[in-house]
């Protein structure tokens, strides 16, 4: 059935007033949670004194965000600024050898990150030249991919051709408007960091999971809320992690890789990525390329084991990383399975007879339970796998038949909402479409 069926507006207003309320509900019991247990010993490590003029005590149980964005932001804020307008001055001025001698706490994180994006780096330049012999790549072009500072460390990953291409434009020319893009990326970046940092003041969502005889007493809606919290909080982060350093990219006439895909909009594996570079990188070079369109059972799943093969050994084998990529490449395949399935009869002939508008409730359901597979499999490497199995107890054997079916109708609600968001989206691109065709 086709992504433009349309539900009728007081289904979708019923649908937003439910979610509406239940995030209202779920939140309300994670923020009195937090309350209670702002002075509990277990938080002493990870909670500590916020803002002054908050008053209140701030969660600082993510090592990566308060790292870039408390303990070292005046030298990011400085080496982001130094590339984009100071970089010659400063190395004329002020010599660089020692600048990154001596033990500091940052110091192993930059080698990690930048060894690791090397790796990637250098393995697109060498797969890329094996393609295209006829190009004669130079050590240059290697070097100054890989030593672009605002993707050095961190990423987010361009493939050795994307990125050649674009910094061997001889005349650059920015589009209208983009300009001012740049500038909103900007503020909005600070916006976002700023409404993080106030936001850890009242929810303790990175602590609690850590304390799971306090996370144990928890409502389930409570429990539900934490859980698909620390999801969209690591979307969150990878956004704004890559938004700051995209606007330094887009200053230097690059296109990167966009952030990713909101969690809250992720109801299909096929779709599911929290880095949109490395995802693309993984695409280009192992799954499109064992895959092929991605039809046939068999391909897809080497395409799928190969791609995950390589993602494990990248993040550094170990048994979290392991179950993480056996679930996630379990997922991927499945829903393939039921997709061939649902192509299959009876079930074909079934959907048939359905209208389109209860087509799309009944892929609703199924995309609502896969919001949650989707939410449990990551939740694993996120957190911990004694928390990610007290979640599941909670919501599918403790709390069922109640929580599971509470859980799972504001989830299909979330899910309709987000399928009339594409469905809007598939409309303009067909009128812009329609616009540009020759009469």
């Amino acid at each position: 059935m086709g992504v433009k069926t349309a539900l009728p507006a007081a289904e979708l207003g019923l649908y937003s007033l439910v979610l509406s309320g239940a995030l209202a509900y779920a939140g309300q019991g994670l923020l009195e949670a937090s309350q209670d247990g702002a002075h509990r010993k277990a938080f002493r490590e990870s909670v500590r004194p916020g803002w002054e003029y908050i008053g209140r005590k701030m969660d600082v149980a993510d090592f990566e965000w308060v790292m870039w964005f408390t303990s070292f932001r005046n030298v990011i804020l400085f080496a982001l600024s130094g590339h984009v307008l100071f970089a010659k001055l400063c190395t004329m001025v002020a010599p660089q050898n020692g600048f990154v001698t001596g033990t500091f706490d940052l110091q192993e994180v930059l080698f990690q990150g930048g060894s690791g994006f090397t790796v990637l780096r250098c393995t697109s330049f060498a797969l890329e030249s094996c393609a295209h012999p006829d190009r004669r790549y130079s050590l240059a072009d290697l070097l100054k991919y890989n030593f672009y500072l605002p993707f050095f460390f961190f990423g987010p990953i361009m493939t050795f051709d994307r990125f050649h291409a674009q910094v061997s434009q001889v005349e650059p020319v920015r589009r209208e408007g983009e300009l001012w893009h740049i500038r909103a990326q900007a503020g909005l970046s600070v916006v976002a960091i700023l409404a993080v940092d106030i936001f850890f003041h009242f929810f303790y969502i990175l602590t609690i999971p850590s304390d799971l005889k306090f996370a144990s007493r928890l409502p389930d809606s409570a429990l539900a809320g934490l859980a698909y919290s620390n999801l969209v909080y690591d979307w969150v982060k990878a956004a704004v992690l890559f938004g700051v350093v995209n606007t330094v990219a887009r200053l230097d006439h690059l296109d990167p890789p966009q952030p990713p895909k909101c969690i809250t909009a992720l109801y299909v594996f096929a779709e599911t990525h929290f880095d949109r570079g490395i995802n693309d990188w993984l695409c280009k070079y192992v799954y499109d390329h064992i895959g092929g369109d991605h039809s046939a059972v068999i391909p897809e799943l080497v395409a799928t084991v190969a791609t995950f093969a390589v993602t494990t050994l990248w993040l550094g084998p170990c048994e979290i990383v392991y179950l993480w990529s056996i679930l996630n490449c379990f997922g991927l395949n499945f829903e393939l399975w039921v997709q061939k399935l649902a192509e299959r009869e009876p079930l074909a002939c079934i959907e048939a007879s359905l209208s389109e508008q209860m087509s799309r409730r009944v892929r609703a359901v199924f995309g609502a339970m896969n919001f949650w597979a989707i939410i449990m499999y990551n939740l694993v490497s996120l957190n911990s796998l004694e928390f990610t199995e007290l979640v599941a107890r909670r919501l599918l054997l403790t709390g069922f038949p109640q929580t599971t079916l509470a859980v799972l109708f504001v989830t299909y609600c979330g899910v309709q909402l987000v399928k009339e968001r594409e469905r809007a989206l598939a409309l303009e691109e067909e009128q812009k479409e329609d616009k540009l065709k020759p009469e």
